[in-house]
């Protein structure tokens, strides 16, 4: 098995899987439906291209900062009633996360895909961002020594570096949510088709791990934002 590492850090980030009409909620950490769409923008893939590789992908992700939930109020215009007609204006309620901080951990056989996604992180097609367009990246979602070739996934983000901020010391332990088929967590992300908004049910469980184990920081030169120049 090989993974690839993600970082996605930043003043806000949203993640909603069940939002409908005027209630737009935010999980509490990266829904897959949402880092497969940030795969593809890196890839500058089309919303009707083809996701199955990149949904095959087993994913896992630890909560490195949870971040502070937070809302705030947008207004559309000219909106459809469900019993007919227009609506002038419709307020709604988003909620977002504020300065979280997740590693994502991505594993696959095929080596050759996770080598073409770390270097469509490092120089994506199409600017990335966490969750809304709106919402860019505070750091580098590409890792320097993100991609980890034989290596199982669970082991790999239980040891990884801490990537919370040098001003602020890791909690007394971290979430970890792993995708496993035998979880008893069920989770509405996993995405079939973007063009056509259907997706399907997974499994998750979620642990918790100690800093303790993870490994110190290691100096290495990264790429300075995540947009295409």
């Amino acid at each position: 098995m090989n993974v690839l590492l993600l970082r996605l850090s930043g003043p806000m980030q949203s993640w909603g899987v069940q939002s409908r009409f005027s209630v737009r909620e935010t999980g509490l950490e990266p829904s897959k439906s949402g880092v497969v769409g940030l795969l593809a923008a890196a890839l500058g893939r089309p919303r009707d291209a083809d996701i199955s590789d990149l949904a095959d992908l087993r994913m896992a992700v630890r909560v490195d900062a949870e971040g502070v939930l937070r809302y705030d109020y947008h207004t559309a215009k000219d909106v459809l009633k469900a019993g007919g007609g227009i609506k002038e204006t419709e307020p709604s309620r988003r909620y977002y996360l504020a300065d979280a901080c997740f590693l994502v951990g991505l594993a696959g056989d095929d080596l050759a895909l996770l080598e073409q996604l770390q270097a469509a992180l490092h120089d994506p097609v199409w600017p990335l961002s966490l969750g809304r367009k709106a919402f860019v990246p505070g750091e580098s979602v590409w890792l320097a020594d993100g991609l980890r070739p034989d290596v199982a996934l669970r082991p790999m983000l239980e040891t990884y570096r801490w990537l919370g901020s040098v001003a602020k010391k890791p909690p007394e332990r971290v979430r970890v949510v792993v995708e496993d088929p035998e979880g008893p967590e069920v989770r509405p992300d996993q995405p079939l088709s973007f063009a056509e908004r259907r997706f399907a049910p997974r499994r998750v469980m979620t642990t918790f791990v100690s800093p303790s184990s993870f490994q110190e920081p290691a100096s290495s030169k990264e790429a300075p934002c995540t947009s295409p120049a």
